[in-house]
């Protein structure tokens, strides 16, 4: 069965953080960090203080109360929050045949009424009345995703149907809570979206160059990796 990500919400459909997901460190096979995993992730009652967590790292979740246990690969300013949509939670449920809960990918807000993974690098969400936030990259899934999930050939599946969810970095810091309205305040005027730049990482590296176009709110990682290919190509 080919996977058939969200489409744009419907015009009726308000933008929304249907809840506000926190976790707790856990022990798991499917990771070699000593402390664990944070994946499990949890609806939790509001509001919830989300702030700039540090560098990459040194800072781990930008939520207070969340966890973060592997900060060589997660966290800090520009992974601070993670973000999936209900709608592509929906699809997946459907595709797997089995119930998927708001936290399950691991996402600290679970949304309604945006296409995540249709958010172009640098788009701008006003998260409530205070929050500001801005789109930096996808979620690259991993053995401690696929282990969590229990999905045979979970990577392969997840990379295959290019809906990763995004990931952000917090501009203004502020409360969230769950019934808060999103409003995209900011949409830059390029083609790169979240999976188009999951794609470039992923499975079409020729693309890589082109998401160079995304400029300074580029995620520091993905920037990097562009213009190393980018450099290779000139070298040929």
């Amino acid at each position: 069965m080919v996977y058939s990500p969200a489409s744009p919400a419907h015009p009726a459909a308000r933008p929304t953080v249907l809840t506000v997901n926190l976790g707790r460190a856990m022990k798991t096979d499917h990771t070699d960090c000593p402390a664990g995993t944070g994946i499990d992730k949890r609806p939790v009652d509001g509001p919830v203080r989300v702030a700039p967590p540090g560098p990459k790292g040194q800072g781990a979740s930008g939520l207070a109360g969340d966890t973060v246990c592997d900060t060589r690969h997660h966290g800090g300013d520009d992974q601070a929050v993670y973000a999936y949509a209900r709608e592509d939670l929906d699809t997946w449920e459907r595709e797997l045949g089995r119930e998927l809960s708001n936290g399950v990918f691991g996402e600290n807000l679970t949304t309604s009424g945006i296409n995540v993974s249709g958010a172009r690098i640098g788009e701008r969400w006003r998260v409530g009345s205070g929050l500001l936030l801005e789109v930096t990259s996808p979620r690259i899934p991993c053995r401690t995703f696929a282990g969590w999930l229990g999905e045979r050939g979970w990577v392969k599946r997840f990379t295959q149907a290019a809906v990763p969810g995004a990931y952000l970095r917090v501009l203004e810091p502020g409360e969230v809570r769950s019934g808060d309205p999103v409003e995209i305040v900011h949409r830059p005027d390029h083609e790169v979206t979240v999976a188009f730049l999951f794609r470039a990482e992923t499975l079409e590296r020729e693309l890589l160059p082109r998401v160079l176009a995304a400029g300074d709110a580029l995620h520091p990682e993905a920037r990097k990796a562009a213009l190393k290919y980018r450099a290779a190509g000139e070298g040929h």
